[in-house]
């Protein structure tokens, strides 16, 4: 019998469906566990997991039993799947896959494998609620077979139109599909079509649909912290451990976010949103590798999530040289992610991130080059990390973006340097 990583392995990750009926034959056959715990649906295009993780901050810090599930994961698969913060163990970890895989009776990709197997782990781990990030889009996706406390909708931006649409409105309605009959919508959505998708989603459904700029505000102090003034709920001096102006956004969304869970029946202090906040993680996002010289990590892997990285890159660090190391998928808009990032480079390090569906390095130069006269190719992600740090002076910045699967080759040969040294 095959080993049950070596199954997991054997389901094709690169390959995308969207449809609810495999995993909902699948999730019958384990007697439905998705249906034993509270949860919270987090979609959108950008934030949705700094959302998560910020939520599941503040629920585990109001003592709350938390379950997380978010993707991809940087270098180990187990990041996916976290109750209280802690990583499924690689013992249950292969006791579920066997199980789960003993119950599939037709075909099922590998994002709505995980997703069965996180589900029936939460049930059996008596978690007290899951924060559920959307894998792609929302409507089809594996994760939208449950019937969330709150649905969440971060910002909307084109992406993945070969599977969601070629407007913006069309991308809006399928990412609108997670909310629910009589539910309520949180978002921070700002173009018209978009916002006006969601509200007609929501008058649809009878469900209550709150904005932030509207019904919620949230204002950055110069110390750091930030302001929020909420659906009943007002604080000032809120910490925020992620960096960049972005994550206020994705914050008060998630306070927004456990203010309902607070009125649905679930005790959250407001000590518990403050040491939440304080405690708050998430690797890959604005993430500082080293100080000396500064290797800064950044997930953003399309035209917006760059502009966000651009802001943070003027605003929240100050450096001497900017030297860029960049790798992209085939189905990411990376012409537009150049245009904006590659100006502000001195140097440009093309590499390939660890994916079937990378774009060989040779094509991106091409593209890169416009913008900026030092552009070279480094095919293996280490190799071009260290290429980058020999290349850069104390007082420079090393910029690691373009794709979370580069930024967990990335993180991965850094481990390995630093355990070798």
């Amino acid at each position: 019998m095959t080993a049950p990583r070596d199954y997991l392995s054997h389901l094709n990750s690169s390959v995308i469906r969207l449809g609810l009926v495999p995993v909902k034959k699948l999730l019958a056959s384990l007697n439905n566990p998705h249906n034993n715990f509270r949860s919270v649906l987090i979609g959108g295009t950008n934030g949705k997991g700094s959302i998560a993780a910020t939520t599941a901050a503040i629920l585990r810090a109001a003592g709350l039993r938390t379950g997380l599930y978010t993707s991809p994961h940087l270098v180990d698969l187990r990041e996916r799947i976290r109750i209280d913060d802690a990583m499924i163990t690689w013992e249950a970890l292969d006791d579920l896959i066997d199980e789960v895989r003993g119950r599939v009776g037709e075909e099922v990709t590998y994002f709505e494998f995980l997703t069965a197997v996180a589900f029936l782990h939460f049930s059996r781990m008596h978690v007290d609620v899951a924060v559920l990030e959307v894998g792609l889009g929302g409507r089809l996706d594996a994760t939208n077979v449950v019937e969330p406390l709150a649905s969440v909708i971060s910002n909307i931006s084109l992406e993945h139109q070969e599977y969601l649409g070629a407007r913006l409105a069309d991308i809006a309605r399928e990412k609108a599909g997670i909310i629910r009959e009589g539910g309520v919508c949180i978002t921070a959505a700002k173009q018209t079509v978009v916002r006006r998708v969601l509200a007609e989603t929501c008058r649809q459904r009878r469900a209550a649909l709150y904005q932030l700029g509207k019904d919620i505000t949230a204002r950055r102090n110069k110390d750091g912290t930030f302001s929020y003034q909420g659906l009943k709920k007002n604080y000032t001096g809120i910490p925020c451990s992620l960096v960049g102006r972005h994550q206020i956004e994705n914050a008060a969304l998630a306070l927004a976010t456990t203010e309902l869970l607070s009125a649905r029946g679930l005790v959250i202090s407001d000590e518990a949103v403050f040491q939440g906040m304080k405690n708050t993680q998430w690797e890959g996002r604005l993430e500082v590798l080293q100080t000396t010289p500064l290797v800064v990590l950044d997930g953003g892997h399309n035209p917006a999530g760059i502009t966000v990285l651009c802001r943070a890159l003027k605003e929240d660090f100050t450096y001497r040289r900017l030297i860029l190391v960049f790798g992209v998928l085939r189905d990411k808009n990376y012409p537009q992610m150049l245009k904006k990032l590659a100006p502000l480079a001195q140097k440009i390090i093309i590499t390939r991130p660890d994916s079937e569906r990378a774009v060989p390095p040779a094509e991106v130069q091409v593209w890169a080059k416009p913008y900026c006269d030092q552009v070279e190719i480094v095919e293996e992600p280490g190799q071009a990390l260290k290429s980058a740090l020999a290349g850069a002076d104390r007082e420079d910045l090393v910029c690691v973006a373009g794709s979370l699967y580069l930024i967990g080759a990335i993180k991965k040969a850094h481990a390995l340097s630093r355990a070798s040294n």
